[in-house]
């Protein structure tokens, strides 16, 4: 038979290793939690990654398309309503600095008359209109006595092109290089 002494040192014994078992079982827990909430994090990430490149990826190809309409269709037909209208407007603003003097306006070939049609009646003197063979579409020469300007609207219309084409193959390039 046991003491009293050493019945309690026994039973302190025992719940000192129940209590030292449950508390490397609450580390183990833990840690393993912890192992499970990194690896969960580390799947999210790459589903992330993931996600954003093919989002990418899926935004590119369809904004190359839009960009290649806006480029070779729209702009080239905006700037072809609006190139006598500028034509005009510069001619005005140059009538406007040096006034009686004579103008001469040199377009491409077949915009003489959408020109005319919009030049004002009341600006004097009449501007000469010129159809130049060597202009292209977009482009013209304006001179007010001795002022001259150019219009180039087609330098506009590629130089916004390049940079559509540009940003397309950049997004291109970083999305193979990821």
């Amino acid at each position: 038979m046991l003491s009293d002494e050493a019945l309690e040192e026994q039973r302190l014994a025992a719940f000192e290793d129940g209590y030292g078992a449950g508390w490397e079982d609450a580390v183990q827990a833990q840690e393993d939690g912890r192992g499970q909430a990194a690896a969960a994090l580390t799947r999210s990430l790459g589903d992330l990654s993931f996600t954003h490149h093919e989002a990418m990826t899926r935004m590119t190809r369809s904004l190359e398309p839009m960009f290649e309409s806006l480029t070779r269709v729209v702009l080239p037909a905006a700037v072809d309503r609006g190139f006598a209208a500028r034509l005009t407007e510069q001619l005005c603003d140059m009538a406007r600095e040096q006034i009686g003097q004579p103008m001469q306006l040199l377009v491409p070939a077949g915009q003489a008359q959408s020109v005319e049609m919009l030049i004002p009646a009341e600006l004097s003197p009449k501007p000469q209109i010129k159809e130049d063979p060597s202009l292209l579409d977009g482009q013209a020469r304006i001179q007010v006595g001795i002022a001259r300007r150019e219009v180039d609207c087609s330098a506009l219309v590629t130089s916004i092109a390049q940079a559509f084409d540009a940003y397309v193959f950049e997004t291109k390039e970083v999305i193979s290089n990821e």
